[in-house]
């Protein structure tokens, strides 16, 4: 096995590992070519790019895309809008990619410091690469990168609502009750290719209303970044636009992220004029219902630990963060 580098943007098409994402068990929608590639155009500007590519018997059989900055070495991604990184291999040869790439990243003179992030506590690529490193002669620090709750999902909507504690139990259904009382029989309405560029607009306009770092998220650079994101990801069916509408005004808003069998909830906001009503929590009750009916098994409300996020019985998770120096 070897690695091969690249800082020839154009591998991400020509040099295309999506089948190394499809079947690496513990690949997420972050780490596919295709999601890279488009966070590589809009926002990665200020990086330079350097994509590794493990070789075997003339395939390719792992990847990883990274950046560099004043001798910084990350995962590429930025730490925003891609919630999980890192490399991805064919299943079996995990912890030879693992080995090849730390120690061939080694070699490379051009940096003196490593920060890879998003790296989820229950991956079987931290232990990896942590012991990589550390084999490759590079001294490795394991720390906090940020917290990502998730919910585990079975059976069906009324199923996943036993399994809270009655509270928050009473808490969803008495928030779906009034909603539903004070402005009319609510509907969960899905943007489709027609109408992507009016939803996001709307989308756009509720986020910047809100208070606080939320409001000002949405510059103009994000703003075509999400709606790239759309006009890519759409069609296949793995970026979902949802509205939650009732007595003809649009409530809330969130985007999902459908991935095997996983839905991430990747963005969300909602209209501060019916913040009483709490229409972003409704919205998400009624996500996680259709995550379930489609059969999804996790509903990931990835990084950030937010309280809200525990009132629909979300487990919390660390995303950890390998900081690497030379010896």
């Amino acid at each position: 096995m070897r690695i091969a580098f690249s800082e020839d943007p154009r591998d991400f098409l020509q040099r295309d590992w999506s089948d190394v994402v499809d079947a690496d068990p513990a690949a997420t929608f972050f780490h596919s070519p295709r999601y890279l590639k488009l966070y590589w155009e809009e926002l990665g500007q200020d990086v330079d790019l350097l994509l590794a590519f493990a070789e075997e018997h003339g395939r390719t059989v792992g990847a990883a895309a990274l950046e560099r900055m004043d001798g910084l070495l990350r995962f590429l991604g930025g730490t925003e809008v891609t919630d999980y990184m890192g490399p991805v291999a064919l299943p079996g040869l995990e912890d030879r990619v693992a080995k090849e790439l730390l120690g061939a990243m080694a070699a490379r003179a051009e940096w003196t410091d490593g920060d890879l992030r998003g790296l989820p506590e229950d991956s079987p690529w931290l232990p990896r690469l942590a012991g990589a490193a550390s084999d490759a002669g590079l001294r490795v620090k394991e720390g906090l990168d940020s917290v990502a709750p998730f919910i585990p999902l079975s059976g069906d909507f009324e199923r996943y609502l036993e399994g809270l504690p009655g509270k928050l139990r009473r808490e969803i259904r008495r928030k779906a009750r009034r909603l539903d009382v004070e402005l009319g029989e609510r509907e969960v309405v899905q943007a489709d290719d027609r109408s992507l560029v009016r939803d996001l607009g709307d989308f756009t306009a509720m986020h910047r209303a809100s208070p606080g770092p939320k409001g000002v998220f949405m510059v103009p650079g994000m703003e075509i970044f999400f709606r790239r994101l759309g006009e890519m990801f759409l069609p296949d069916g793995s970026f979902r636009l949802a509205f939650l509408e009732a007595g003809g005004e649009r409530l809330a808003g969130a985007i999902a992220l459908p991935f095997r069998d996983t839905t991430f909830l990747y963005n969300s906001a909602f209209d501060r004029r019916h913040r009483e009503l709490a229409p972003g929590m409704v919205l998400v009750a009624d996500l996680i219902r259709d995550a379930i009916a489609r059969g999804c098994r996790t509903f990931d409300m990835l990084k950030g630990d937010l309280e809200y996020k525990y009132r629909f019985g979300a487990t919390r998770r660390e995303v950890r963060r390998l900081q690497l120096r030379r010896s």
